[in-house]
């Protein structure tokens, strides 16, 4: 079974080829506009701000690409820096507190696919209604105070490089949170575009009754999708402790709409089948340069946010109308 036509993947390449342009463009128009959005320092700093969203938008790509939504990220974000920070203060070895944190990330990830995938409840309702769950859970363990992980709350001799894993920067320049960004956009594009698995995701998106025909068991790829986002929400969640040092049970809340934004941003359809991890982290990159620029030139925040919501609009419209002519 073929899953792209030669033709449809000259139009994805043209649609990152796209949406690289508008991202050039927004580059060029805040560099005109002020003489500091330039400097490596803030581009540094725009690299850093969108790593946390960026790491989770890789995983809400392969979601949307098997045709589903998940809602609950922000929640997972929360819930599993929530654990580990517990688990440190409680004096259990980081390592372990880490994978514990992971782990639950995968968990409640893969519960939602089971929830969609297995009893067919819709993607939408299932990962709203665990986003609820998952900040629920995070206010009943935390009794709705704020974990804090420092000197003064844990006594552990390798909470520095815990810590460094937020704070720290390589040769003093590069955040190492930017370098697990780009660890997990590498892995990302070797599973969704050279593996047997990325195939079956696309193909599930695309038709999921031709998928089933020809033998992928779908239940399990979108199963897999959902698993993965959970992970990778979890690492970013544990990155946003050990970068601030202290986590709130509402630290993801509104988080969701930002990472599904630059993934439809970055050209997946809504419709699944169609995407790209590339696509996704051109997205996630021009959003945060609206974030930063416009803050640079001194528009209100309130522009901001309509901005963003404007330029998802018009994503959106583009690949509706592309479709049509289609």
């Amino acid at each position: 079974m073929k899953i792209l036509t030669k033709q449809e993947l000259k139009n994805i390449n043209l649609r990152e080829v796209s949406i690289f342009l508008v991202f050039i463009l927004i580059f060029i128009v805040f560099t005109i506009l002020t003489p500091h959005f330039i400097k490596i320092d803030n581009l540094l700093n725009i690299i850093r701000q969108i790593s946390l969203n960026g790491i989770m938008a890789m995983g809400m790509t392969l979601v949307i690409v098997v045709g589903e939504i998940d809602l609950s990220v922000g929640a997972i974000y929360g819930l599993t820096g929530i654990i580990t920070g517990m688990l440190i203060t409680a004096g259990w070895p980081i390592w372990l507190a880490v994978l514990v944190g992971l782990v639950s990330g995968a968990v409640v990830g893969a519960f939602n696919g089971l929830l969609v995938s297995y009893i067919k409840i819709p993607s939408f309702i299932a990962t709203l209604g665990m986003m609820n769950v998952g900040k629920g859970i995070a206010l009943l363990i935390s009794s709705g105070l704020p974990v804090v992980v420092s000197s003064r709350t844990v006594d552990n001799p390798n909470l520095d490089s815990f810590l460094y894993i937020g704070q720290g920067k390589i040769w003093g320049y590069i955040p190492v949170m930017s370098v697990v960004l780009l660890i997990i956009v590498i892995i990302s594009f070797i599973l969704y575009n050279k593996s047997l698995l990325g195939f079956h995701l696309k193909a599930v998106g695309g038709n999921i009754n031709t998928a089933k025909a020809s033998g992928i068991n779908a239940s399990a790829v979108k199963l897999f999708a959902f698993a993965y986002t959970g992970l990778v929400c979890a690492i970013a969640g544990i990155l946003n402790l050990a970068f601030i040092t202290n986590v709130r049970a509402d630290s993801g809340t509104g988080l969701e709409l930002t990472v599904i934004s630059s993934v439809i941003i970055g050209g997946t359809s809504l419709d699944g089948g169609k995407g790209t991890i590339i696509g996704t982290l051109i997205g996630i990159l021009i959003i945060g340069i609206l974030n930063n620029g416009l803050l640079l030139v001194g528009i209100s925040p309130f522009w901001k946010v309509l901005v963003i919501g404007m330029v998802i609009i018009g994503a959106v419209a583009i690949d509706t109308i592309l479709k049509r002519r289609k």
